[in-house]
């Protein structure tokens, strides 16, 4: 890993970090919401025993941190061993600083995005701030059950437990934030300008390679295939565009070949290759 690339994944896990920081110690804390995982853990405990909740984020990944070498490698550990650290000294300086809202449904809703984006960048840019995935990925190993499921499983009994500790409203209220931050998760790990991959089986293959380099102004990959009913060759075209272009290739496609065969696929990210867009003539 070049300097540069060190240095622009260092800032990121910073940022990301620090907005946790700000989406726990200004909105989500004061009002007594909480998070799924592991900060869920942290701010009931916090709660619980009035010690700062920095330090049980601390404490309680630590041990995840060293599965998490183990499991995944150096480079993942010392990313969310700084992410961490970072996170956790933003709530201890936060701390002082007053709620920008007593509102609980501004709080969840803000608080949530904050989180989101947080969380989503750390997890971009090669590291973690929960242990829960850890969890489950092991626990899958022995149970029948999927790693998503085990995530649902703990956050359901996590957030479920608010409603212990402070009110079923205030659990309530951590549901609507946990949606919000899982969403904004998704969102900025997979990024706003979302891509499609497509596949196109057509006799009239050159024809809409031609149609879609000059009239969507996208370039085509032609692939070699073998019809496993027929045993026929086949041509397949594959390409890349944006969510915005998908209906105007699905015309190009009906218009010069109505029963071809037309998969669309989304794709978390593009890197490399011609993707970008030419001209259109």
């Amino acid at each position: 890993m070049t300097k540069s690339s060190l240095l622009r994944r260092g800032v990121f896990l910073f940022i990301g970090a620090a907005l946790m920081a700000v989406g726990l110690d200004i909105f989500l804390v004061p009002n007594k919401i909480i998070d799924g995982g592991i900060t869920g853990i942290s701010i009931i405990f916090s709660y619980l025993t009035h010690i700062p909740v920095g330090i049980f984020l601390t404490l309680l990944n630590m041990p995840f941190l060293f599965i998490g070498y183990k499991m995944i490698g150096k480079t993942f550990a010392l990313s969310t061993l700084f992410a961490i650290l970072v996170m956790s000294a933003g709530t201890a300086l936060l701390h002082p600083v007053h709620e920008l809202t007593n509102d609980p449904l501004l709080a969840a809703v803000f608080g949530g995005i904050i989180l989101g984006v947080g969380v989503g960048m750390v997890i971009r840019f090669g590291g973690s701030l929960d242990g829960t995935e850890i969890i489950a990925i092991l626990v899958s190993k022995k149970i029948p059950f999927s790693v998503g499921e085990v995530v649902m499983f703990f956050n359901l009994f996590i957030l479920g437990s608010a409603g212990f500790v402070y009110s079923w409203d205030r659990a309530m209220y951590s549901l609507i934030a946990y949606f919000i931050a899982y969403k904004m998760i998704d969102v900025t790990i997979e990024g706003f300008d979302e891509s499609k991959s497509v596949w196109i089986i057509s006799d009239q293959f050159r024809q809409i390679g031609e149609a879609i380099l000059d009239r969507l102004g996208r370039g085509a990959t032609y692939l070699e295939g073998e019809g496993g009913f027929s045993g026929d060759n086949k041509k397949v075209i594959f390409c890349v565009i944006t969510r915005l272009e998908e209906a105007k290739l699905k015309s190009i496609v009906d218009e010069l070949d109505p029963g071809a065969f037309l998969a669309v696929g989304n794709i978390h990210d593009v890197k490399g290759g011609r993707f970008k867009k030419k001209n259109i003539h």
